[in-house]
């Protein structure tokens, strides 16, 4: 049994290493993205991630604002916000 333990744990670094090449570099920090998203709503960040939607990668930060999510999305290479818009607490998008 402790010969599987580390094989399966290689198998599972195998299999992972894929998904983390394939997130390129960003130009930004997530530090700089979240300093462009409080510019434009402030509030307590929810979630914040690194994704590729759109074609292209960014930034993306649900800040909680009252009894809804204001979900703002900062272009990971040239700090363009690309999306700016309002949920509410239960909306799924």
């Amino acid at each position: 049994m402790t010969k599987r333990i580390p094989l399966l744990l290689t198998a599972a670094v195998a299999l992972a290493a894929p998904a983390l090449a394939a997130q390129p570099h960003a130009k930004l920090t997530m530090a700089q993205a979240r300093a462009i998203e409080l510019k434009q709503a402030p509030g307590k960040i929810q979630d914040a991630e690194y994704e590729k939607e759109g074609g292209g990668w960014r930034y993306s930060f649900d800040i909680r604002q009252g009894k809804r999510i204001h979900e703002i999305g900062v272009d990971a290479n040239t700090g363009r916000v690309v999306e700016n818009k309002y949920e509410g607490l239960n909306d799924k998008d």
